[in-house]
């Protein structure tokens, strides 16, 4: 199972599993333990036993005391020491009883006084022990900082300068005279300074030299910044010095490099050192900059210097164009260095007064289509939340207290085990194993770090400063966490690499203004509570703005080499002190230690790889032991709290936990540059969207849960979407089959390789049932954990716009299981219409009715009204209509619902929490056909009004029955041998993702699966097997809830989230992709092998090729303006990615997008356990791949439409006081509120259709890609400005019948 699982177990750990070898900590408590002994029982009144207790205390103390110390100095041994103290004890026995006969007396001596010598025996030992303890730490913290301070002796602080003429300088300074000081040098140095850099070319690292270095130079910031944090600015200085004394290395340095520095020096008064930096920056050919003024006057006013220096140093700064002004304004300093950088500018102009900070006009935004949203209309209402301020006051305490701790921990909803003997005794077990490795990993850390520190004393980027930002113990928690989550089949080092170096990124981040926030928290709640009323209605954003809240400072990201050799090394730590007696492996084995983790090679595809793999006997003690705990990362679970508003690009959501606005791949920048270039007006409409769709706070259905667990501690459900245990796995094969007959010699290569298939298929199924258990676990334990409390799911949003919500394993993007877990927390009554909307609601889930009208389908809810209220009160024991649902739980929810509003008093007054869908209708298409008034393919997909729902994919279907049957009258086999095969459900999921960029390979997979579910279809059983996780073939990941009915992808783009405190993800059928950036070398994620070659029999293969085929020729005729303009896409894409840049566009709503698809890059991390190559695609030093960038860009463009037109619909429902969650082009509301959201999407899509989406897309693009002079003699150049001007063509469809068609979304 690959979930953390902390378990109580026994604290102690027993001496019989460590035969062998000196004896540990655990030992020694063992030994102690018998010294106390059985518990003596006495006769005496407890008043009696008190006094004499008293009176034993003080004396005996006092005796033991004055010996001791004898003892010690006459350096007698410590078992002396003992015995006098127990003779002492036993002597002063009889006395502590007071008037005693001899016999008592002796008798006393035999048992009282042993008790008592054993006692105090004890006491003195525990005494002793603690001192002992206490003084090795102080001893170990002496010897750090003697270490320390010998180590910053044999760090290099004076530079090394290229420049003989400045390296004269600054030896002749270092020699000089009290009449000439350090102030006077910097003042002059700073005149001779060259001309200042732009401001452009200061701010950007990358423009000091050619792409290529671009990593390196966030490589060496990275480290530079680390040292900093952890308390290392010698030694960031040491290796600043060192690349600045080699002339190539020195290339890489930028000034904000010596910028960090600086300020460092300044912060601790250091004026010497600073001016060393000053030394290398002049010598860099590089000119100071604000931030260098601010570290110099920073540093002056530490040292208390004199007026007249810091006045020279003023001069200078406004003789170089810097404005004294801009040192409060433009420079990020903290509360103490504005202070104190005023207090000295104050000293040289007394009456100086600092800027007011600079209150900006309200800026808003533009766009036409907003332009209603930002509108000051007094009468607007935005909705309120249910919870009063103190109840959200106090959800807040809770939110902040999880995220300080960074992990929570859950109950497993896995069915518990009978305490037996065989369980107390595993987690006693385990129990002891978890002291002793604690403590190994806290020696190799410890031993690792010193390794690195030597590394980075000879100046090169060691992983020293990374391995000091967390504190030992949570290095050594999240390590164990780590070595519990670990599945049983092992996981690849790349992936564990890529996930610890991850997660101590990530908490490295957590900022510390915890008082400061919750101040302005609690102002901003005054917004959302129920019981609070403000001066003006307006946004989240606005609100928060106007609170003055200053924006968290941008953290830059890690190189994905940094991360992956972070993780590398904290694996290897791992691997090496983890270590686990023989004997539990084989209990007749000697007392030996064994390795826990194994460092194996398999192959995946064709590729071989590494895997760290855990000890058999590990892994049984694991599942004996059944520890009933989880623990997540306080960022991966749903918020307690309403999530902060999204006011930039990386200030949004959780409290501490920074997080960006758009998600990408790590190590990638081009989506963050892009934003923060952006000005900040155009993001507003994204930015308020995300915090909309945040604030939507969710419960727990608890009826359903109840259900759904109590199938899944029995043997699940597959067929309701409940995974079964991997106990109901398919076994290896026995018999003929057996894997072991492969090595008898009579045994023919067919039949070999056949027992290799068989047991490759039983394998991938396992693996596949293991991962999607995992996943309903995750789900299922944090559902219950959440099962009584309100919570919020804050989002964020892909490249594209698309958004998500943060939470990985409990969202309402998930499964039909997931999403019928989920509730709105807040009600609303049903109004007149609510019930109706319920009732059809239902019905749409079924799957039943899909050609049906509204009134229709609400009429045959009501026909099936026993049958629903039937499902709601016996659902595992009625007739189970619910069952046979498209969507089951999903229905099951529903009629539950439905059963308690027809039974209220008054229907239209039941408060409903229920959330009702409307589903666009293939919403890809939809856009295809307004971008191009496309009549004919408008009909097709609902926007023009019809009595009916029109379907396209049956209208699909009935085409390519027409080519099917002329070309089975022309005695085309297969065209025969598919008559009465081609339906609906064959053709629906290839429709559904041409739109999407689906290519005709894809889209032959997607058809070969649905012709192999058909029975009667002539095909060799086995040859393919079902994919149970419900993959995707189009690149990119999994389907989302119901399958590829729905259109919606689990896994975006940029590959899956990760699982529960470093647990390895389920295998990739159920987990979807690799990301981007970690894919190993030439791994195939999709299937391993080309389908075998069809037999006489199977037509599966054949008859996929020729529907394929016919379906995209089907479409080529219904949407002739969609495939023109997909066309136009896909030929501007191209053309622009043979100029050798990443296609680029902005959205309606004015996001800045860029695609990240490059040439793939090698990385290579040689040392330790194995060499990690990992190819990386978003490096935008490497070429464009022009395959990716034309096949991406028509899905990419038609998602970030989408994406807009949701965001102007959640906008406007926010506007007019409605709850409002999406999933893509999936809408949600509550019952009553379903017409004016219906009102609201349509009036949103024709007015984002009514801008000219094409044309502006032609023009930005003919700005950004054809203007510069230098490259319009390119051919390139040329074919695409011509390419670019011919856009296509409009029809003449109106899009103001869209508000009239009621299936839009339906």
């Amino acid at each position: 199972m690959s979930a953390v699982r902390w378990g109580r177990g026994a604290a102690g750990f027993g001496r019989a599993l460590w035969p062998a070898g000196p004896p540990g900590l655990l030992a020694e408590e063992g030994a102690l333990g018998g010294v106390w002994g059985r518990k003596r029982s006495s006769t005496a009144s407890p008043c009696e036993q008190d006094r004499r207790k008293d009176w034993g205390h003080a004396e005996l103390l006092e005796v033991l005391k004055a010996r001791v110390r004898q003892l010690q100095a006459e350096g007698v041994a410590e078992v002396t020491v003992k015995r006098v103290a127990k003779r002492v004890a036993i002597a002063r026995a009889p006395e502590a009883g007071g008037t005693q006969p001899p016999r008592q007396a002796q008798a006393g001596a035999a048992g009282a006084a042993p008790m008592l010598s054993s006692r105090w025996a004890q006491k003195l030992d525990n005494d002793q022990r603690l001192m002992e303890k206490r003084k090795r730490r102080l001893e170990g913290k002496l010897q750090k900082h003697v270490e320390k301070v010998a180590w910053q002796k044999h760090l290099r602080l004076e530079p090394r300068l290229l420049s003989r003429k400045l390296a004269s300088q600054l030896q002749h300074w270092e020699q000089g005279t009290p009449q000439n000081p350090w102030e006077e040098q910097l003042a002059q140095l700073l005149q001779e300074a060259p001309q200042r850099l732009s401001g452009e070319a200061a701010a950007a690292p990358a423009d000091r030299g050619p792409k290529p270095r671009l990593e390196s130079q966030q490589r060496l910031l990275s480290f530079l910044e680390c040292c900093l944090l952890t308390g290392h600015l010698p030694l960031a200085h040491h290796v600043l010095v060192t690349h600045h004394s080699k002339s190539q290395q020195q290339r890489l340095l930028t000034l904000s490099m010596y910028n960090m520095v600086m300020l460092g020096w300044a912060r601790q008064g250091s004026f010497k050192e600073l001016m060393y930096v000053f030394f290398m920056l002049k010598d860099a050919g590089l000119a100071p900059d604000l931030r260098s003024y601010a570290a110099a006057l920073q540093c002056m006013g530490r040292l208390d210097q004199d007026a007249g220096t810091i006045r020279r140093c003023l001069k200078q700064m406004t003789q170089d164009g810097l404005q004294l002004q801009g040192l409060f304004t433009a420079v990020p300093l903290s509360a103490e260095e504005r202070a104190e950088l005023l207090r000295v500018v104050r000293k040289a102009k007394p009456a100086f007064t600092p800027p007011r900070p600079p209150v900006p006009p309200p800026q808003l935004n533009t766009s036409p289509l907003l332009r209603e949203i930002y509108a000051k209309d007094p009468a607007v209402s935005y909705p309120r939340l249910h919870l009063s301020l103190k109840e959200l006051q106090g959800l807040f305490r809770q939110q902040l207290r999880m995220e300080m701790a960074t992990t929570v921990t859950v109950e497993s909803v896995e069915k518990v085990p009978l305490l037996t003997k065989e369980v107390l005794h595993a987690r006693k077990t385990l129990a002891g194993l978890r002291a002793r490795w604690r403590t190994a990993l806290y020696r190799e850390l410890q031993e690792t770090k010193e390794s690195e520190a030597h590394a980075a004393r000879e100046g090169r980027l060691s992983l020293f400063p990374y391995l000091c930002l967390l504190s030992e113990k949570d290095v050594v928690g999240m390590l164990l966490q780590t070595l519990q989550a670990l599945p049983a089949q092992g996981e690849s080092l790349l992936f564990l690499a890529h996930e610890l170096g991850l997660r101590v990124f990530k908490r490295k981040q957590l900022r510390n203004e915890v008082q400061e926030l919750e101040q302005r928290y609690s102002k901003y709640l005054h917004l959302l509570a129920s019981d609070t009323q403000v001066a003006e209605p307006c946004l989240p954003r606005q609100h928060w703005e106007a609170l003055g809240v200053p924006e968290a400072p941008h953290e830059q990201p890690w190189p994905m080499s940094v991360v992956v050799q972070l993780g590398k090394q904290l694996a290897e730590v791992l691997v090496r002190a983890v270590q686990m007696p023989s004997s539990l492996a084989a209990p007749r084995s000697p007392g030996t230690l064994i390795p826990v983790l194994y460092h194996v090679y398999s192959f995946r595809s064709f590729r071989q790889i590494g895997i760290l793999k855990p000890h058999p006997a590990f892994t049984q003690l694991l599942e004996t032991a059944a520890e009933r705990t989880l623990t997540f990362e306080s960022t991966d679970v749903p918020m307690l709290c309403p999530p902060l508003p999204w006011t930039s690009p990386h200030s949004g959501a959780f409290l501490l936990s920074p997080t960006k606005m758009m998600r990408s791949v790590e190590g990638s920048q081009q989506h963050q540059l892009l934003l923060e270039r952006c000005p900040p007006t155009e993001l507003h409409g994204a930015l308020d969207a995300l915090t909309q769709l945040g604030n939507c706070a969710w419960r727990v259905n608890g009826r359903v849960l109840d259900l759904v667990l109590e199938l899944f501690t029995d043997k699940g459900c597959p067929r309701l979407g409940v995974p079964a245990p991997p106990s109901e796995a398919p076994r290896p094969p026995e018999g003929r089959q057996a894997p072991k007959r492969c090595l008898l010699p009579e045994v023919s290569p067919a039949e070999k390789a056949e027992m290799r298939r068989e047991l490759a298929r039983r394998l991938k199924v396992a693996r596949e049932m293991q991962s999607l258990r995992a996943d309903a676990l995750y789900r299922l334990s944090l559902a219950q954990h959440l099962r009584h409390r309100v919570f919020w799911l804050p989002h964020n949003m892909d490249f594209r716009g698309r958004t998500y919500p943060c939470s990985p394993h409990f969202n309402h993007l998930g499964s039909d299981l997931a999403r019928a877990l989920l509730e709105f927390a807040q009600g609303r009554p049903l109004g007149p219409h609510g019930l109706d909307w319920l009732k059809i609601h239902l019905v749409n889930l079924t799957g039943l009715k899909k050609r049906e009208s509204l009134q229709a389908r609400r009429d045959y809810a009501d026909e099936l009204m026993e049958d629903i209220l039937d499902s709601a009160d016996r659902p595992m024991t009625g007739r189970k209509w619910w069952m046979e649902a498209d969507e089951p739980w999903q229905a099951l929810a529903c009629c539950m619902e439905v059963a308690r509003a027809v039974r209220a008093p008054d229907p239209t007054a039941y408060v409903s929490h229920f959330p009702v869908h409307q589903d666009g209708s293939c919403n890809g298409l939809q856009h295809y056909a307004a971008l191009g008034r496309d009549s004919v393919g408008a009909a097709s997909v609902n926007l023009l009004p019809s009595d009916l729902p029109q379907d396209v994919y049956s209208e699909v279907a009935a085409q390519v029955e027409v080519f099917r049957r002329q070309d089975a009258e022309q005695g085309v086999r297969v065209a025969q041998v598919l008559e009465g095969f081609i339906s609906r459900k064959v053709v629906k999921q290839t429709v559904m993702t041409v739109v999407y960029g689906v290519t005709r390979y894809g889209g032959r997979l997607q058809i070969e699966k649905r012709l192999r579910e058909i029975n009667d279809f002539p095909q060799v059983r086995g040859a393919e097997t079902p994919d149970p996780a419900g993959h995707c073939p189009v690149p990119g990941g999994r389907w989302a809830a119901g399958g590829p009915d729905t259109g919606s992808y689990l896994c975006p783009p940029w590959g899956p989230p990760a699982g529960p405190m470093g647990a390895s993800p389920p295998p990739q059928s159920a987990r979807g992709h690799w990301p981007r950036a970690i894919r190993h070398r030439g791994e195939n994620l999709g299937p391993a092998h080309a389908p075998p070659s069809p037999s006489p029999q199977d037509f599966v293969w054949e008859a996929s090729h020729y529907l394929v085929r016919q379906v995209f020729n089907s479409l080529q005729e219904m949407f002739s303006g969609t495939r023109s303009i997909q066309r136009w896409l896909t030929e501007s894409a191209r053309l622009i990615s043979h100029t050798g840049s990443a296609v680029e566009w902005v959205t309606p709503l004015g996001i800045p997008i860029i695609q990240p698809y490059h040439r793939d890059s090698k990385v290579m991390i040689k040392g330790g356990l194995q060499s990690l190559t990992f190819s990386s695609s978003v490096d935008t030093s490497q070429k464009p791949n022009t395959l990716k960038q034309k096949n991406g860009f028509p899905p990419n463009f038609i998602h970030s439409l989408d994406s807009s037109h949701m965001m102007l619909t959640a906008l406007h429902c926010y506007r007019k006081g409605l709850t409002f969650v999406s999933v893509h082009d999936c809408f949600w509301t509550h019952a009553a509120d379903v017409a004016v959201m219906n009102q609201v999407c349509r009036e949103q899509f024709i007015r984002l259709h009514s801008q000219p989406i094409l044309h502006n897309l032609s023009r930005f693009l003919i700005k950004r890609f054809c203007s510069d002079p230098r490259a319009s003699k390119s051919i390139w150049v040329s074919r695409l400005m011509d390419t670019l001007l011919s856009v296509p063509k409009a029809g003449t469809f109106n899009l103001e019948q869209v508000k009239h068609s009621t299936y839009f979304f339906s």
